[in-house]
């Protein structure tokens, strides 16, 4: 998800949108559904265990993507990028409470959980840097429907290791 999102404002200029309609729909509508996505991986996070919550927030962050590919694909459509912008944004806001739920859990220590937390969120922050430096690259070698179907894909190896973790249940031990 990450990799996609920070070439999203790159592409949605470059399909034809003025930077003012597309700062309206990301501020208004955008930021709505962010909070109602928050909200939601809140209540997730209360209700089902922790590992079928990440499933959920992978697998939304991960499809998400695809709504950038068709908008692609559509050109310039102010509904259809609303509706784009509401699902990123929604999606993305409940894989990260989750995210954020289990980074939580792994800090187990109360004597360092500070510490704990800040490395295993700076770690998280390497690869969306490092993978994200290369997306341009991408998305001009393979055109933007395609870059968002890649960055889609993108996501598989993190369900890989989230169900080998499972498989060696790594959760049962968390709270």
């Amino acid at each position: 998800d990450a990799f996609a999102g920070v070439l999203t404002a790159p592409f949605v200029i470059a399909i034809g949108f003025d930077k003012a309609a597309y700062a309206a729909i990301v501020k208004g509508v955008g930021l709505a559904a962010a909070l109602a996505g928050g909200f939601a991986g809140g209540a997730l996070a209360r209700a089902v265990p922790l590992v079928t919550c990440l499933w959920i927030g992978g697998v939304l962050q991960m499809l998400s993507n695809l709504v950038f590919s068709a908008q692609a694909m559509i050109g310039v459509n102010v509904p259809f990028l609303t509706a784009a912008i509401v699902v990123e944004n929604f999606c993305g806001a409940i894989g990260t409470v989750v995210f954020v739920a289990y980074l939580s859990a792994l800090c187990g220590a109360r004597a360092h959980t500070a510490t704990q937390y800040a490395l295993l969120t700076a770690l998280t922050a390497v690869g969306r840097t490092f993978l994200a430096s290369g997306g341009g690259f991408i998305a001009e070698a393979t055109g933007w429907a395609l870059f968002f179907a890649i960055t889609t894909l993108a996501g598989i190896p993190g369900l890989i290791l989230l169900a080998w973790l499972q498989a060696r249940r790594h959760f049962d031990t968390l709270k």
